[in-house]
Order: structure tokens, then C-alpha cells, then sequence
């Protein structure tokens, strides 16, 4: 990569921290970056990922005050997670990449659609949200679970936009505050991506743009504390806007 490229990829981690931190599809700035630079697909998931959990460590960090009274849920979710990422991971190491090749794109789709229509998502958690949390029946935890292990699988397949399906099953299962469900969001995307990303350390380790990585870490770390800080100033329509002009260049790079 140029210098000029090499800037843009701190710069598009960055922005995936920070975006993490509140809406959770940082991916779709820094997978369709890398793949517009040239980085094979796979090579460019595992280097993301790798990098992003600095970024998850800085954004739940800064929601550290709003995980406080979530145990009770989060020590079930917590396995169901990692369980899940173990399982992703494993598809996404050992599925030939001609198939990934083939599922990204509907994926991205997907993704993309999600942010697209976040904000009806987030006006229906809101709804259902805001008022103190009540206690969840044993139909409600399954499903919590459940979904958590699913949500698991995609992220350690493929990253982007993990957060907001984990924002629509709380929203859908959850009477919190939204805040809460976003503290929640960012700890369950953290364990996933760092479940990931030792995987592919362990087992592709030749495989990883470490150059790449190391930059979206530096960008991501900072971009998570600043988004976990200050984001919820931002417009999210402007965000939304850059997510999904990134992602639809990405997704011609992939099918051209």
C-alpha cells in the first residue's frame, strides 16, 4: 500500500471505532476499505478484526459505568458469545474462501439494510426501552441466549453490524434503558472479535496484513474512546450516510 492508503486505513479504523461505540457497524468503513486497497477478502477480515479490539476495548471501557447491575444476564450471554465466535471462526478458517467470496456480499447486503433502516430499529428499542429493567421469564432468557449464540456465529464469521442485530434481539427481548443495551453491546462485540481474532492469530497467522491490522488498532482504540465520549453529539443520519456510501463501494469491489 501507498502511504496515502496506509493513512486512510488509521483514518477508516478510526471511524469504526468511534461508530462501534454507538451504532455498531464499524466494519462496513474498514472491511470495504481494505478490500478497495486491494486485500484479498479473507485476509482483509482477518486483519480488521484483529485490529478492532483495541477499539472494543476503549468503547466499552468508556460504557463502563452503564454495565453496573447487568451481570445477572451478561453470565449467561457471555458463553453464548464466545461459543458463538468459536463456531464462526472455525467456519470462516476452514469454508473455502471461493465461499466466502459468495457470502460476504449477501452479508454486506444485509448489513447495510440494517443501517438503512436503523432508525424505525431504534425508534421500536426505544419504545420498548427507558423504563427500569423488569425481571426476564425463562421463555425470554432462552430466546436472550439463544440469539446471543447466533449473533456470536455471524460475528465471528463476519463482523459488520454484530451491534445492531445484538441492539434489535435487546429491543425485542429487553425492558433496559438503551444506553444499558448499548454498554451491553459493546462487551459482547468485544469478546467476539478478540475470540476471533486469536483464532486467526493461532491459525492463519501468515495470513494476516499485520501492517494493516496494527493501523486499525491505533485508529480504532482512539476513535473508540472518542465515540464513547462525544458520539452522541453527532447526527447519526451523517454517519449512517458514510456507512453505507463505504459499503456500497466495497460491495462493487467484491462483485466487479
Amino acid at each position: 500500500m501507498t502511504p496515502l492508503e496506509l493513512f486512510l486505513v488509521a483514518l477508516a479504523g478510526l471511524g469504526a471505532g468511534a461508530i462501534n461505540a454507538l451504532v455498531g457497524s464499524g466494519t462496513l468503513i474498514t472491511f470495504p476499505t481494505l478490500v478497495a486497497f486491494g486485500l484479498p477478502p479473507v485476509t482483509a477480515t482477518m486483519s480488521n478484526a484483529v485490529g478492532l479490539v483495541a477499539g472494543g476495548v476503549s468503547s466499552t471501557w468508556g460504557y463502563r459505568r452503564e454495565l453496573r447491575g447487568q451481570w445477572p444476564r451478561l453470565r449467561w450471554q457471555i458463553p453464548a458469545s464466545v461459543s458463538g465466535a468459536v463456531l464462526g471462526s472455525w467456519l470462516l478458517l476452514n469454508l473455502p474462501e471461493s465461499a466466502f467470496e459468495t457470502i460476504v456480499p449477501v452479508l454486506l447486503v444485509l448489513a447495510l439494510l440494517l443501517v438503512v433502516f436503523q432508525p424505525k430499529l431504534q425508534q421500536w428499542v426505544l419504545r420498548r426501552s427507558g423504563g427500569p429493567e423488569e425481571q426476564i421469564g425463562p421463555a425470554r432468557m432462552t430466546a436472550l441466549i439463544v440469539g446471543t449464540f447466533a449473533v456470536g456465529v455471524y460475528g465471528g464469521y463476519f463482523t459488520a453490524a454484530q451491534g445492531i442485530l445484538l441492539m434489535g434481539l435487546f429491543g425485542a427481548l429487553l425492558h433496559d434503558h438503551i444506553q444499558r443495551q448499548n454498554a451491553a453491546k459493546n462487551l459482547l462485540s468485544l469478546l467476539v472479535n478478540v475470540v476471533a481474532a486469536t483464532a486467526y492469530t493461532l491459525v492463519a497467522f501468515d495470513r494476516i496484513d499485520w501492517t494493516v491490522a496494527a493501523l486499525i488498532a491505533v485508529g480504532s482504540l482512539i476513535g473508540g474512546a472518542l465515540g464513547s465520549r462525544y458520539g452522541r453529539r453527532l447526527s447519526p443520519t451523517a454517519l449512517r450516510a458514510v456507512i453505507v456510501v463505504v459499503g456500497l463501494i466495497g460491495l462493487y469491489r467484491l462483485l466487479a
